[in-house]
């Protein structure tokens, strides 16, 4: 039989939900700010753009701070960060990680 906590179950499934949020703002801050350089916002757009992009980022920390789980949010972004660079890694150095695979 398996023994989960449930407190550890929802931290780590909130944790999880709220590093996804987290990725998806990060990726709608990058658009924004090519949009910004591109020249296809006007100045109303990136005011309305930037305001909601700050909610966003106060209503993360909230949930955050309010369910305690900036650890477990930071330790989903590590372990994708993990995962990202090692897979950028096998691309750019294909070479090097098959000879760790015949080792």
């Amino acid at each position: 039989m398996i023994n989960i906590e449930e407190d550890n179950l929802k931290s780590g499934v909130l944790g999880l939900v709220i590093a996804l949020v987290e990725i998806i703002r990060d990726a709608l801050q990058l658009q924004a700010v090519r949009r910004m350089e591109g020249g296809s916002l006007n100045e109303e757009e990136t005011e309305r753009l930037g305001r909601a992009l700050r909610e966003l980022d106060l209503a993360i920390d909230h949930i955050k701070e309010e369910q305690g789980v900036g650890e477990a949010v930071q330790s989903v972004r590590d372990g994708l960060d993990d995962i990202v660079n090692d897979c950028v890694d096998r691309i750019a150095n294909p070479t090097r990680w098959t000879n760790r695979e015949l080792k």
